[in-house]
């Protein structure tokens, strides 16, 4: 996977960088496995606007993707490589012996025509998934349950990983993206290898449209704000803001907001690094 980078014949191609796009395979998703994705535009179910800065964007369908890897009882075939608009990773569709398709993330490396399997017993190849009882001590896993049963949550986006460090009686313990050591259920599932397209934090937008194409709108700094708007605004000319902090007053930097008796802090061995 590469990236491409543009010469600036216009201003929107300056600095602009984007995936090649050479390992997608598919460009018509399968129509079985869609979903409308309907735009809230930051709105709640009354209407007002929790979320600002947030509208527009290019209309998409969710591809829904199995999470869980729970088909156990045959092997599936990749038939394709596909692009995502929801997600940064890429995401393979792949069938069933018994004929039933299913979207999953893709693995980096993850071939068409190649045969991937779920369950207990199976060898730790690229793509397969298994529980973390079985995964051989310092393999880089990606898509890990945090419960058995719930699904992947973990180690999800573009190029990510986590190194399964070692195994203590019914926990396994994992090194995660952000850095963060933490405990997790042997019985938890998780595949093997790590997320596709990791070049991903190599693009660049070149222009502001293409944050508009995403829903994404301006965004207004608080600094430029005047008091009533928020707490870092006013202020004669151009003033620092004082203390850096939300618009509710939450403040931003080096403040914790976790929970200190939230009951899966015995779980964490080492946090994240700042």
């Amino acid at each position: 996977m590469a990236v491409r980078k543009f010469k600036p014949v216009t201003p929107g191609q300056r600095n602009k960088v984007i995936s090649a796009f050479d390992d997608i395979t598919c460009k018509v998703p399968t129509k079985s496995l869609l979903t409308p994705l309907k735009k809230s535009g930051g709105r709640n179910n009354q209407g007002k606007m929790t979320v600002r800065y947030i509208g527009g964007g290019h209309k998409r369908m969710y591809r829904i993707i199995d999470f869980l890897r729970d088909k156990d009882e045959c092997t599936a075939t990749v038939m394709t490589i596909e692009y995502d608009p929801n997600r940064s990773a890429r995401i393979a569709l792949v069938q069933y012996e018994d004929g039933v398709k299913k979207y999953i993330i893709a693995p980096n490396g993850l071939k068409v025509g190649q045969v991937i399997a779920s369950g207990s017993g199976v060898a730790p190849e690229v793509g397969n998934t298994l529980p973390l009882s079985e995964i051989p001590l310092g393999t880089l896993i990606h898509n890990i349950e945090l419960h058995p049963g719930q699904g992947a949550a973990m180690a999800r986006s573009a190029g990510t990983f986590a190194q399964l460090a070692a195994r203590e009686g019914n926990h396994a313990i994992l090194r995660l993206p952000s850095g963060e050591t933490r405990m997790v259920l042997v019985t938890c599932r998780a595949t093997v290898g790590t997320v596709s397209n990791p070049d991903h934090n190599l693009e660049s937008h070149g222009k502001a449209g293409r944050n508009r194409w995403l829903g994404r709108r301006p965004r207004n700094r608080g600094v430029v704000m005047n008091p009533v708007d928020h707490p870092m605004g006013g202020g004669e000319g151009r003033a620092s803001g004082g203390h850096p902090r939300s618009r509710k007053g939450m403040p931003a930097k080096g403040y914790k907001t976790r929970n200190p008796k939230r009951a899966s802090n015995k779980f964490i061995i080492e946090r994240r690094k700042k």
